[in-house]
């Protein structure tokens, strides 16, 4: 199965520095990430097959070449196909008012902006951004992050989005993970869906596993299934081949339960034959 989606965190700088971050974020921040190696690694993975390129941190409009990469981007091909690659990020927010006319010029395919306190400010914030965003042509939704112990005011949250005209189709429902870890049924709960009916969050909602067709890289170069696993290896440089071969037999560490009494199990996967 080949990789379809790679998840590239660009950096671990950001003003927000929020606790329960996979990258451990600080205003502070690291990369190994130059616009140049993280060009060279996306045109490669897309001449590869990789059909879409999510770019995250930390913050990404604290990483300073964003705008530089997402033009440099915008007709890539995916293989020899006519289809162009897919490029998006996730947000906070914060800096939009100061860089919005250069991120509509910079043209992504999505920004998806973060929901992580279920606050009326906060929320309306969000919102303000999204529809700012939507108005200006850049197709926009929400990342709304589920924690088992503030269910009823998520399910607030997603009420007020639909009265501002952000629907379940814009949402993104993210399980908090580490600790306070909702169900699937009670993100399912959140969304308002009836039974059977679909709604987009993570595709380990449901269970732990590998997806053979998604995988994350990270600021420091390491590779995992997914950005919260514990269990990664190194890229060794900026290729596909390169990712291939951090992630041939890599495990997956469940990131899931507390802290105080973790859960952990390893699954393998083979991604590629051993000569």
């Amino acid at each position: 199965m080949e990789i379809e989606r790679v998840s590239l965190e660009l950096g671990n700088r950001c003003d927000k520095a929020c606790w329960f971050c996979y990258a451990g974020s600080d205003p502070s921040g690291e990369t190994r990430w130059t616009v140049d190696s993280a060009l060279a690694f996306v045109r490669d993975c897309a001449a590869n097959g990789v059909r879409a390129v999510s770019f995250g941190g930390g913050e990404p409009l604290q990483w300073p070449g964003l705008f530089e990469l997402l033009r440099a981007t915008a007709s890539v091909p995916v293989g020899e196909g006519r289809v162009r690659l897919f490029r998006s990020f996730t947000t906070n927010g914060l800096l939009l008012d100061r860089h919005f006319d250069e991120l509509v010029a910079a043209a992504p395919d999505k920004v998806h902006v973060s929901i992580h306190v279920n606050e009326r400010a906060e929320v309306e914030r969000v919102i303000e951004a999204v529809v700012r965003l939507s108005d200006a042509g850049v197709r926009s939704g929400v990342n709304l992050l589920v924690r088992r112990s503030k269910l009823e005011a998520a399910q607030a949250t997603v009420g007020r989005l639909a009265e501002a005209g952000i629907g379940r189709d814009r949402v993104v429902f993210l399980p908090m993970r580490g600790m306070d870890s909702p169900s699937a049924a009670e993100v399912a709960r959140v969304a308002g869906t009836a039974p059977n009916e679909p709604f987009m969050s993570m595709s380990c909602l449901a269970a732990c596993a590998i997806s053979p067709r998604f995988c994350a890289v990270s600021w420091d170069w390491t590779v995992g299934w997914c950005s919260y696993t514990r269990e990664r290896r190194p890229l060794g440089a900026p290729s596909y081949a390169a990712l291939r071969e951090a992630l041939y037999d890599l495990g997956l560490r469940f990131c899931g339960g507390s802290v105080e009494d973790p859960t952990v199990r390893l699954i393998g996967l083979r991604t590629r034959s051993p000569s």
